[in-house]
């Protein structure tokens, strides 16, 4: 084995342990995952929160037994994968072993830690991202067909892990057609190339179709009670923290683009970049939306500072752009995880208040950060959730009703009674089984000061009372309570068909 494979397994490896370490046990999974999760029990060609690819993934974490090692398990290794990826791009670049610890470095040591911590699409969307840039360079070194063939499997991938793969397109087109490598456009194997991305994706758009549309509806939505919000500044200044410590190489690499003659051919990059970016400023994109953008410019960056910095007095600067990764993640480590206990967090709030770390949306200061607090109380919501349906009769026709897909998804994953919770909220409200006659109904209702759920549903049984709620104080559910319904006096079957068909009516 070659000294590079060892340092390239070394870092690897080290890229998995950090991983490990990154997430302190008093946490529970984050509510976005355990939506992902619950899609494995309910696979389709779509979804009203993302594309098909996370639920493959979920069914495959399901066959392997649904633990929360594999639930990260994944997410790290399609970050492992982007490390390897641009280890190879600087490869292919002609990088020498230098440029390959420090792109490494650059990679290991950045925001990816973070994102590599959580299951959601985003790993796989960075990684898709980066795989593509990287067949675009091959192409372009070697100008063997095969490569456009490759690019078309991996951006339909990408297309069907998450949408926003869209904007590197849109970004890399108008790059290309401004640049000398236009002429691969009048090639016949681009849209053949084309064509089978178009095959591969086709399902999920008739999914779409068939559905009307919902990823319209979702955007909206998101653009009315989010991206509203963003500020096109805060975007920009988002996208120097993301790689921080690789500021200097990813500079360096723009610079290369423009001025380095061994990248002559690969000037459309620089362009594409600010096309992107363009892009994404434009629609007021959230700013981890651009994250998959910079990897691969790392890759170039690295390449041309192990050229530059070999000889003289310019090779003592080569350990400083290793270096500078390594300090940068040092307070990267103390803040911006969950490794810390939520107690330690309450006891030290001035360091994370100097970041405006523990103010949420609704614009308060919290005990912790809300990343953090969304992973707190859910173990203790399945466990009450349980508790209570254990005493009920009909079990086999107990609803259990919750606010949002996060406590749903979470009793279903904690459950030890086979409890199937269901929502109105994301994609639960395609999961209701409506063809039981329900007798309970178990409501989990997000905190109100002053609520009216026992006034509002208790004409409609014969029993009713408040069994529990969560009492975690750090936890984003605090208060979250737990309403138990028994012996129905009516059929609820069509009011819950008219709530399902209510939230489902996009065209509102």
């Amino acid at each position: 084995m070659t000294k590079k494979s060892l340092i390239l397994i070394g870092f690897i490896i080290l890229k998995f342990v950090l991983q490990c370490i990154l997430i302190s046990p008093e946490y529970d999974l984050q509510r976005d995952e355990y939506l992902h999760l619950d899609q494995a029990h309910h696979l389709a060609w779509g979804y009203l929160s993302v594309p098909p690819v996370t639920s493959w993934f979920s069914y495959l974490i399901y066959q392997l037994g649904n633990s929360v090692f594999w639930v990260k398990f994944f997410p790290a290794l399609f970050g492992a994968l982007t490390l390897f990826i641009v280890w190879k791009t600087i490869e292919v670049l002609k990088g020498n072993l230098y440029a390959l610890i420090l792109g490494a470095t650059c990679i290991l040591f950045s925001s990816l830690l973070r994102i590599n911590t959580l299951y959601q699409p985003n790993s796989l969307d960075i990684l898709c991202w980066t795989g593509f840039y990287y067949v675009i360079i091959q192409y372009f070194i070697t100008e063997k067909t095969k490569w456009l063939y490759i690019g078309a499997i991996v951006f339909a991938f990408g297309f069907l892990n998450k949408y926003n793969i869209l904007f590197l397109l849109l970004g890399l087109l108008p790059a290309l057609l401004l640049s000398k490598q236009r002429q691969v456009l009048a090639k016949k194997d681009v849209y053949l190339a084309l064509l089978l991305g178009l095959l591969m994706i086709l399902p999920n758009l008739l999914w779409q179709y068939n559905n009307q549309f919902p990823i319209v509806h979702h955007m909206k939505e998101l653009a009315e009670t989010q991206l509203v919000n963003v500020d096109r500044i805060g975007f920009l200044k988002d996208q120097l923290l993301f790689f921080i410590g690789a500021f200097f190489v990813i500079l360096a690499g723009l610079y290369a683009l423009l001025f380095y003659k061994a990248f002559d051919k690969f000037k459309f990059f620089f362009t594409s970049i600010i096309f992107t970016l363009l892009i994404f400023i434009y629609f007021k994109a959230k700013a981890y939306y651009a994250i998959g953008l910079y990897p691969i410019y790392i890759a170039f960056g690295a390449v041309f500072l192990s050229d530059i910095l070999k000889t003289g007095w310019k090779r003592f600067l080569q350990p400083v752009f290793i270096i500078i990764p390594l300090l940068f993640f040092i307070p990267m480590y103390n803040l911006a995880f969950p490794n810390k206990s939520p107690e330690y967090i309450v006891k030290h709030p001035e360091k994370y208040k100097k970041l405006d770390m523990l103010r949420w949306e609704d614009g308060k200061d919290h005990a912790l950060p809300q990343d953090f607090a969304d992973m707190l109380g859910w173990k203790e919501l399945a466990r009450k959730t349980d508790s209570v349906y254990a005493t009920l009769p009909n079990k086999d026709k107990t609803l259990v009703l919750c606010d949002n897909y996060g406590q749903a998804g979470a009793i279903n994953y904690y459950t030890k009674k086979g409890i199937k919770a269901v929502s109105f909220n994301a994609d639960y409200v395609n999961w209701f089984n409506l063809n039981i006659t329900y007798k309970n109904l178990i409501r989990v209702k997000d905190y109100e000061e002053e609520s009216d759920e026992l006034k509002e549903t208790s004409p409609y049984f014969n029993t009713a009372k408040i069994s529990g709620e969560i009492t975690n104080q750090y936890a984003r559910e605090y208060g979250t309570t737990i309403f138990v319904f028994t012996d129905a006096k009516v059929n609820i079957k069509k009011r819950l068909e008219s709530e399902i068909k209510s939230t489902k009516d996009y065209s509102k």
